[in-house]
C-alpha cells in the first residue's frame, strides 16, 4: 500500500509539473512570437478574460485549469478570471457525471459555467486591484538573461538565426528541454503518467466502454499539443532559451514539483486514516457545508463521493454543485507552489460562492 501511494505521488507530481511547464513554455514562445500582439486584445478586455478562463475550467479534468493558471502566472488574466476558472472547473468528477447522469452532466457544466462567469466579472469590478498587484510571475528579482554570444562556444554549434540576426547554439541546456519534453510526450501517449481516482465499483455501476473515467484521450492530444513546442525550441535564439531555461525550468519547476509531491504525500498518507464516506449523513445544510468542506482539498477523489450520491438520489442538486464550484482537482496545485496568496484568497472566495449557490438552490428548490 505504501509503495502504490508513493508511486501514484510521484507519477501525479511529473504530470502536473510536466503540464505546467510544458503550457509556460508554449504560452512565452506564443507571446514572444507574436511579439505580445496574440495575447494583447485579452489583456485589454477583462471580461474576456473571464469568459476564456472559465471555458478553461469547463473541459473536463485538470489540464484546461493548468492552463488559466499559468496564464495567470504571466498576469495574461485577471483575478477574477481565475477565481471564474476554479468556479468552472470539477476536475476529474466531471468525467464520472458524463458517464453517470449523462442527461444532466451537460446543464450542470452550462449552470456551473455561467456562475464562474458572473462572479469573475463581479470580482473585476468590486476588486480591480487583485489584478494589478505585483504576482508570482514578476521577474524583477531575477537576474537579467544573458545575451547570446556571436562566438561559438566550446562543444557547441552554431547556426545563424536569419529572422533577428542572432545565433543558435546547441548546448545542453537546449538539448536537456528538447529531450525533456519527448520523453514526457511519450510518457503521456503511452499512458506512462496516467491517473486514475475512480472507485472500482463506480466503473462496474456505470461501465467503461465510453473510456470517459480517465484521462487519457486528453493526455493524448495534450502530447500532440506538445509536439509544437519541440521545433520552436530548437529554432529559438540563444537568449529566448535562456530566459525559459532559467525562468521556467530552474525557478519555476523545482517549486511546483515539491509543493505538489508535498500536498499530495500529506493527502494521500493522511486519507488512509480518514474514512470521509463515514461522515456523510442526510440532512442537506449539513451536507453543502461538508461538501464546501471537502472542496478545499485540492486533489481528484474525495469528491467522487458527491457524484456517486447524487447519481444515486441519496443528495439533491444543491449538493452537487456546492462541491462541483469548491473544488477544482489538482488544477490549483500549481498556484499554490508559485503564488500562495492568491491560491488562500481564491480558495476563500471560491468556497464562499459554493455555499450561497449551495444554499440559494436549498431555498429555491
Amino acid at each position: 500500500m505504501f509503495l502504490h501511494i508513493l508511486t501514484d505521488i510521484l507519477r501525479n507530481s511529473i504530470l502536473v509539473t510536466g503540464l505546467v511547464v510544458i503550457m509556460m513554455m508554449l504560452i512565452e514562445s506564443v507571446d514572444i512570437e507574436s511579439h505580445g500582439r496574440f495575447f494583447s486584445r485579452l489583456k485589454k478586455n477583462t471580461a474576456g478574460q473571464v469568459v476564456v478562463s472559465a471555458l478553461l475550467g469547463s473541459i473536463p479534468g485538470c489540464i484546461g485549469g493548468f492552463a488559466s493558471v499559468s496564464l495567470y502566472s504571466k498576469r495574461m488574466i485577471s483575478f477574477g478570471a481565475l477565481v471564474a476558472m476554479m468556479a468552472a472547473s470539477s476536475g476529474d468528477e466531471a468525467f464520472i457525471m458524463m458517464a453517470m447522469v449523462p442527461d444532466k452532466a451537460p446543464w450542470i457544466f452550462l449552470a456551473l459555467f455561467g456562475i464562474a462567469v458572473a462572479t469573475g466579472i463581479l470580482i473585476d469590478f468590486i476588486a480591480p486591484g487583485l489584478s494589478t498587484r505585483r504576482g508570482a510571475d514578476d521577474d524583477s528579482s531575477l537576474p537579467s538573461m544573458p545575451q547570446c554570444s556571436c562566438g561559438t562556444r566550446h562543444g557547441e554549434t552554431r547556426q545563424s538565426d536569419t529572422r533577428h540576426g542572432e545565433t543558435r547554439h546547441f548546448g545542453w541546456k537546449r538539448t536537456v528541454m528538447i529531450a525533456g519534453v519527448l520523453v514526457f510526450i511519450v510518457a503521456l501517449a503511452s499512458g506512462a503518467l496516467a491517473h486514475d481516482h475512480t472507485p472500482e465499483e463506480v466503473k462496474e455501476e456505470v461501465g467503461v466502454s465510453l473510456n470517459l473515467l480517465d484521462e487519457k484521450w486528453m493526455n493524448i492530444l495534450f502530447a500532440v499539443l506538445s509536439l509544437i513546442l519541440v521545433p520552436i525550441l530548437w529554432r529559438s535564439s540563444d537568449r529566448f532559451t535562456e530566459h525559459l531555461w532559467h525562468h521556467v525550468i530552474k525557478r519555476h519547476a523545482p517549486q511546483i514539483f515539491l509543493w505538489t509531491a508535498g500536498v499530495l504525500a500529506l493527502i494521500g498518507f493522511g486519507m488512509q486514516h480518514v474514512d470521509i464516506s463515514g461522515w456523510i449523513g442526510r440532512n442537506t445544510a449539513v451536507m453543502i457545508l461538508l461538501a464546501v468542506a471537502i472542496g478545499m482539498i485540492p486533489e481528484s477523489g474525495p469528491h467522487i463521493i458527491f457524484v456517486t450520491m447524487y447519481a444515486s438520489g441519496m443528495v439533491p442538486l444543491s449538493v452537487l454543485l456546492a462541491s462541483s464550484i469548491s473544488q477544482d482537482g489538482h488544477s490549483s496545485l500549481p498556484l499554490l507552489a508559485q503564488d500562495k496568496k492568491s491560491f488562500a484568497l481564491a480558495k476563500l472566495l471560491n468556497c464562499g460562492i459554493a455555499l450561497i449557490v449551495g444554499f440559494g438552490t436549498m431555498l429555491l428548490s
